[in-house]
């Protein structure tokens, strides 16, 4: 063994499994991800699988055994009454709701490849994102159809399926639903375009089913773990959305990858996770979606968390024993007062990623739930998950914890050369959830992935115990008179605060230090000052890293699953202080 080598390359993370988890990579137990649907449908056939639940409490569950039926029609719909090809591409674009699974799903088990598409993307959005994706049909909630209209002639869509949130409810609920959007707050639009409903696609589908005698499986003879099973876009460093491609292994490898790290708190057959972020962003769709589906879970989904009072009767009416989330998601929660008075009790384990879990949030959501957010790191081009806090190991605080089995990680310098033990470097990732590349992007490919590594554009270190910790984006970084200070580190002195709900730092243009510090606040309460989030800094921050300046805001913009956006707050300053 060569001593000299640094200490990741030794991979000391491996001595931190324990007797909990198997240090070797999980081996694969199917070949495609309809085999894994098929597989879980068949063991927990008549448990409830996915309740959709809205703020008002009214909700619509499918069964294990339904969301087969249903997404075998769904299939044949694609298959034999549309005529798509194996490998076509078909785009999914709802919020989260009982038909995402069913069409997800159906896609998987015809061969097809799921193009996860933000329903809140705007036309120019969708249009970049179907052209560049080449997708043949899509499935589209009613509530946003309106925006399609100015853009498919532009597309190769050639169908479009029109789903609602409430599909699957009972026919009384589900009336009261649509009467309240058509008539009350007049959220259905009106259609201009040829579609079908997708209550129709499933009866063309089941007729079909039973009329040509299909054989489903068929629709898959031929895919292996190197078959592409989604395109999953990603705005990436460069700010180009981005195909990245994931494979049939890369999603079933992550799925026992983050399986194995869990699994000392999933009782198969029995957890009921809270699934509030979105379904379409990768993380959900992994963790949330394909891993607790494996695991014969009922799946709470809730269409949207904002407010966050959407998530109250969710909490009240099911026993959540899992709830995955980012940073703002968990500290909002403990400022309602129905959680902070009466927080789950059937409560088990909370996993936090896709943002940095701020130090403060995490310890006030222990003592408020007698459970710990275990973090995690990972990336769309890995499928997710690359890290994991040990659920029943040692988690250690600002940590996105150790390597999920069968996952290489470095440190690396600008010229791609490892670190010294204990220095920050770049970590870049093997492993086999690691994406086949970008899709029709092969110079963009060339960039992210060289040589088998995937470069992440994170900057980490690493501890004796192979622990990692992400210090910030690369080009996040602030270069303060040749210091760098890195934005996480201020955002969460300031987020110890009390009389601090949100912040946000960014590094800004300065005439005497190159850049200089500032920060974004929202306060928890009135009275804050500039002076007094500064002096508070001083505690833990040394000069060079304390805000230059402090601006006082109402909201941060956000993306979909509530990161922060730091390039908005960017982009903003420069558009201010160019007029």
């Amino acid at each position: 063994m060569n001593h000299a080598a640094p200490l990741y390359d030794l991979k000391p993370w491996v001595q931190q499994y324990g007797r909990d988890v198997d240090a070797n990579p999980p081996v694969p137990r199917f070949q495609h991800l309809a085999e894994l649907v098929r597989d879980a449908a068949a063991r927990f056939a008549a448990q409830t699988a996915f309740t959709t639940c809205m703020p008002n409490g009214m909700h619509g569950s499918l069964s294990y055994a339904q969301v087969d039926r249903h997404s075998d029609a769904f299939a044949v719909y694609l298959r034999n009454v549309l005529g798509l090809a194996q490998g076509a591409r078909v785009a999914v674009q709802t919020p989260n709701c009982s038909a995402y699974p069913v069409v997800a799903f159906g896609i998987m088990k015809a061969g097809c490849v799921l193009v996860n598409t933000n329903p809140l993307y705007t036309p120019a959005e969708m249009e970049h994102q179907f052209r560049d994706s080449g997708a043949e049909a899509l499935v589209i909630v009613d509530l946003f159809a309106d925006k399609l209209a100015q853009i498919l002639h532009s597309t190769q869509i050639r169908k479009v399926v029109v789903c609602e949130v409430s599909q699957f409810f009972s026919p009384v609920p589900r009336a009261v639903i649509r009467a309240v959007q058509r008539f009350w707050n007049k959220s259905l639009p009106s259609i201009p375009f040829e579609h079908i409903r997708l209550d129709w696609a499933l009866a063309e589908g089941a007729v079909a089913l039973q009329r040509d005698r299909v054989d489903v499986p068929a629709y898959t003879t031929g895919l292996n773990h190197d078959s592409l099973a989604a395109l999953q876009y990603t705005g990436g460093t460069t700010g180009v959305s981005k195909g990245a491609m994931l494979t049939h292994g890369n999603l079933l490898a992550n799925v026992d990858q983050a399986f194995a790290m869990g699994k000392s708190h999933i009782d198969e057959g029995k957890e009921v996770v809270l699934t509030a972020l979105p379904l379409y962003h990768i993380f959900a769709f992994t963790f949330n979606l394909l891993c607790f589906f494996a695991a014969g879970s009922r799946n709470i989904l809730v269409p949207s968390p904002r407010p966050i009072g959407n998530l109250q009767r969710a909490f009240e009416n099911y026993p959540i024993t899992w709830v995955s989330g980012v940073n703002t998601l968990f500290n909002a929660l403990m400022n309602e007062e129905w959680f902070a008075a009466f927080p789950p009790k059937h409560l088990k384990a909370a996993v936090a990623g896709g943002a940095a879990l701020q130090h403060a949030v995490a310890e006030r959501w222990q003592k408020v739930t007698g459970t710990r957010i275990a973090e995690g790191y990972g990336l769309t081009e890995s499928s997710p998950v690359v890290s994991f806090n040990p659920i029943a190991g040692v988690q250690k605080p600002d940590s996105i914890g150790i390597p999920v089995p069968g996952t290489n990680v470095r440190l690396v310098d600008d010229a791609g050369n490892p670190v010294p033990s204990g220095q920050p470097g770049e970590l870049i990732v093997n492993g086999p959830q690691v994406m086949q590349g970008y899709w029709n992007k092969p110079e963009e490919t060339a960039k992210t992935v060289r040589d088998g590594w995937l470069y992440t554009g994170d900057v980490a270190v690493m501890d004796k115990d192979g622990y990692f910790k992400i210090v910030d984006r690369k080009k996040d970084m602030i270069l303060v008179s040749g210091f760098n200070v890195y934005p996480n580190e201020v955002e969460d002195a300031i987020a110890k605060m009390d009389a601090v709900l949100e912040v946000a730092v960014i590094g800004v243009p300065d005439g005497k230090s190159g850049e200089a510090v500032r920060a974004y606040v929202v306060p928890q309460e009135d009275g804050l000052t500039e002076d007094a989030v500064r002096a508070h800094c001083k505690t833990y921050l040394t000069d060079y890293k304390i805000p230059k300046t402090v601006e006082f805001r109402k909201e941060l913009p956000k993306t979909p699953i509530g990161k922060i956006l730091r390039k908005d707050l960017k982009a903003e300053y420069r558009q201010k202080t160019a007029a």
